[in-house]
């Protein structure tokens, strides 16, 4: 189990359309609630800034700003880039969608029997598949206007 910290960046934009009185901020955030809230109170962080819209939301955080950053990294938080963020959302939402469904939780892709494709998806599969057996059968392809 960890924590982490992404970059600092600037959102001054929002900051300002919200009347936030700071612009430069990171969000902190870890691999259960449970840890993150432990962590969060040692760096002195009030529970009410914890950010978790609904039971079913997998991007729950804190924003803390530099100084807070700085803390948090001196007592073990991992540095980490806003990739690896979006790679820890994608996770979660994955996890949470599998145990509602009772799925096994696997790559999100038309090869996952567990993922649920919408119609145009379906449609690409299917298209897909028809002009792999047009190219198998030594068909010429398809030319679209």
């Amino acid at each position: 189990m960890a924590v982490y910290v992404d970059e600092i960046r600037d959102w001054t934009l929002i900051a300002r359309a919200r009347g936030l009185r700071h612009t430069h901020w990171c969000h902190l955030t870890a691999d259960t609630e449970e840890e993150l809230h432990a962590f969060a109170a040692r760096l002195g962080l009030r529970r009410s800034w914890f950010q978790k819209k609904s039971d079913r939301d997998y991007r729950w955080h804190y924003d803390i700003v530099p100084s807070k950053r700085a803390q948090a990294v001196r007592m073990g938080a991992q540095e980490v880039d806003r990739r690896f963020v979006g790679q820890l959302m994608i996770r979660r939402q994955e996890e949470r969608d599998g145990v509602e469904r009772g799925a096994q939780v696997g790559p999100r892709c038309g090869n996952n029997p567990n993922y649920k494709l919408s119609d145009g998806d379906r449609q690409a599969v299917e298209d897909f598949k028809a002009y792999l057996q047009r190219r198998a059968a030594g068909a010429p392809p398809e030319r679209s206007l």
